[in-house]
């Protein structure tokens, strides 16, 4: 089964991209489940490099790194990244900047689209 998570929410400030990661992460480790997410909006500041915060609170970078590393495909709106001024440059290892393409074909290629 293909999963299209669609996050939208800022890193921080609400838990939704929190849960939405933790989610995709978990059905990626379940058998014959393809995961794919889309970061648009504020969530396009979840895919930032360097990410310090307080120790004990979860980490979206470290999340990102998770799931790159279970073969979830991640993409990050370009015209929400230049809206916020994030360069290439500034996204976490195995992150790419994406476009509404990209997501219009993910989204037809998906069984299930959740959407955070």
């Amino acid at each position: 089964m293909k999963t299209l998570f669609i996050v939208n929410h800022p890193p921080y400030g609400t838990e939704h991209a929190f849960n939405a990661l933790r989610l995709a992460n978990a059905l990626a480790g379940k058998e014959k489940q393809i995961v794919k997410i889309f970061l648009q909006g504020d969530a396009a500041a979840c895919a930032k490099a360097g990410q310090d915060v307080p120790k004990g609170f979860y980490n979206l970078e470290r999340m990102l790194k998770i799931a790159r590393a279970k073969g979830i495909e991640v993409g990050v709106c370009s015209t929400c990244m230049d809206a916020r001024g994030i360069r290439d440059e500034e996204l976490g290892d195995g992150l790419e900047r994406a476009t509404l393409d990209d997501l219009a074909d993910w989204t037809v290629a998906a069984d299930k689209i959740l959407v955070f």
